[in-house]
């Protein structure tokens, strides 16, 4: 067993030397993704400190508790940040942090919109409170909401680290990139994905398993350039199952997009996009 431990090691070992990416040594720069998880929770008591902080901090006066847990995360954020970064460019770190916290009141405010989004679109919804409480559509909004700063600053790593975070957690898969307006809501969510390049407008809905996504090509990576997803205007409603295609792809305003349709071209405005029911045919039992 020894003569093959050794013999196994030094096969990994060699591996490790002559793989593609980074495998082995101290000096490999990486965020950590208990941190980053952490830094999501902390933003958690900071937007929402009645639902998610710390029940005997709460009692501070509401400046006070801010102040001191946003001094927390950014040294935890920018630690974080510059170890996503390259060594000649972790003096950015500072700056990308005080950027975030200086658009948190901003965030707060949009994921107040997308709150009211969802109540309002809900009737299941018996308050605000649930949602925030309990609705994976939200939290994946509101991992996004952070996530699309981070990648706007063009910081490597963490963005995703976060958004699929969000997707193992709820089955919503929005890629940070993704440029989403006011009043988002997600009902159900398992299944949904968001490509990177995908622009959505304001007041849209989009239900579980349905897909904004790019289409496929062999040529990888050298054949991408520009907008791969759709662009979906406001006032749409995208039911369970839709699928809509390509960068070229745009759905128009106040259009609803029914149920398993399957989208490679532009819908004007003011649509409605139907497949027509399949035909049921009913027999007896046993026969």
């Amino acid at each position: 067993m020894d003569e093959l431990i050794r013999s196994t090691a030094a096969k990994m070992a060699d591996g490790y030397r002559t793989a593609e990416i980074p495998m082995y040594g101290a000096s490999l720069r990486l965020p950590e993704r208990n941190e980053v998880l952490d830094i999501l929770r902390q933003l958690q008591k900071i937007l929402f400190p009645a639902y998610y902080g710390d029940k005997h901090l709460v009692s501070l006066p509401p400046e006070q508790y801010c102040a001191l847990l946003l001094h927390h995360l950014a040294e935890k954020l920018e630690r974080q940040i510059a170890l996503s970064l390259p060594v000649e460019e972790e003096c950015r770190a500072k700056e990308i942090c005080r950027r975030l916290i200086d658009k948190l009141p901003k965030i707060q405010e949009l994921l107040m919109k997308d709150l009211v989004a969802s109540f309002e679109g809900d009737p299941a919804a018996t308050s605000k409170e649930e949602i925030v409480f309990c609705y994976p559509g939200f939290y994946a909004i509101f991992v996004y909401r952070i996530a699309h700063e981070l990648y706007a600053e063009k910081v490597p790593m963490i963005p995703r680290m976060m958004s699929e975070h969000a997707h193992s957690r709820t089955g919503i898969d929005i890629n940070p990139g993704a440029t989403i307006g006011e009043y988002f809501f997600i009902d159900h969510g398992t299944g949904i994905v968001v490509g990177e390049t995908t622009v959505i407008g304001h007041h849209v809905k989009m239900y579980q398993g349905s897909t904004l996504g790019a289409l496929s090509t062999r040529a990888g990576h050298n054949a991408y350039t520009g907008r791969r997803h759709p662009k979906v205007g406001s006032n749409v409603t995208i039911y369970a199952n839709a699928t809509i295609l390509g960068g070229r792809t745009e759905i128009g305003d106040n259009t609803v997009i029914g149920g398993s349709a399957f989208i490679t071209e532009s819908i004007a405005d003011d649509m409605k996009v139907l497949i027509e029911a399949p035909t049921l045919r009913l027999r007896e039992q046993n026969k």
